[in-house]
């Protein structure tokens, strides 16, 4: 998925404005202005669209885990650094953090979106890549999320023209 996506999906699920989003980069021990976040925001065919890169969602991600959660007590409570490449795996795992999420509160998440999906699968997301049930998260599971959660805290899904619907099999064998 497009890290811009992620961000402006995030920021409308939550209903966040532009000073918590600022807020939410200053968690996590990191400068940013307005106009950059608007930058981000943008669709990729305005003329003053921003890229986000993965260092910045990274960021952005560890405020938010600072935001619902708190810091980390203990004698190291610092920011953990943020990561110079995200995978989807690990976005999912963020958010997942963030929202104190357990196994059956995802399923859920993920069937509003109707999106089905087995228990034995989602923890494969969640597993150090190189483990041998290790599994990419795919775009689409990512995207189901995300709709889960649009649906459950804003009541509101897209339009079905929005995403193309698929099941966990449709994906693994890589059908359209």
């Amino acid at each position: 998925m497009i890290n811009n996506d992620i961000l402006r999906r995030i920021r409308y699920i939550f209903d966040f404005g532009d000073a918590k989003m600022v807020s939410i980069f200053g968690l996590a021990d990191h400068q940013v202005s307005r106009d950059q976040i608007s930058g981000w925001l943008k669709k990729e065919d305005d003329p003053t669209f921003n890229s986000c890169h993965d260092i910045q969602l990274a960021i952005f991600l560890n405020g938010l885990i600072i935001l619902k959660r708190g810091k980390k007590e203990g004698p190291d409570n610092s920011v953990p650094p943020p990561e110079k490449h995200l995978t989807n795996n690990q976005i999912f795992t963020k958010l997942k953090i963030a929202l104190n999420l357990k196994s059956h509160d995802i399923l859920a998440i993920m069937e509003l979106a109707g999106f089905t999906l087995s228990k034995h699968e989602l923890s494969a997301f969640f597993r150090k890549p190189g483990h041998k049930h290790h599994r990419d998260c795919h775009d689409q599971v990512l995207r189901n999320f995300l709709q889960g959660l649009q649906i459950k805290y804003r009541g509101k899904a897209e339009p079905e023209s929005t995403f193309a619907w698929k099941s966990m099999d449709q994906i693994s064998k890589g059908t359209d």
